[in-house]
């Protein structure tokens, strides 16, 4: 499965397009513009299946999440630090440093 199964090309361009800007990435305006968040809660937890790469059920590698946007599009930039710190915080409700898929789920749809 890849992710344009649940989400169009278009509207993943555009949305990595509006955060090509070092610093600009806002992981709810990002999951807004690509449509993945008015996806019911089954396909966001299969574009989690994607992003988990190693299928652990946990997105637990700051490397993977600093490749975020890559995951949605060849060629799109890094993920800053601070960025990537910021995402894991906001998507981290337990505190132990991973992204569960629940907790997935939770940070596309708030």
């Amino acid at each position: 499965m890849s992710i344009t199964d649940i989400l169009t090309a278009a509207d993943i361009a555009s949305a990595v397009s509006q955060c090509s800007a070092v610093n600009s990435f806002c992981h709810k305006k990002f999951f807004t513009t690509c449509g993945l968040s008015k996806k019911s809660e089954t396909d966001v937890k299969k574009v989690f299946k994607v992003l988990d790469q190693d299928q652990s059920g946990y997105i637990e590698d700051i490397v993977l999440l600093m490749l975020f946007l890559q995951s949605f599009s060849t060629g799109a930039r890094e993920l800053t630090e601070a960025e990537t710190a910021a995402f894991l915080k906001a998507g981290d409700e337990d505190g132990d440093g991973m992204i569960g898929a629940d907790e997935f789920w939770k940070l596309v749809s708030a």
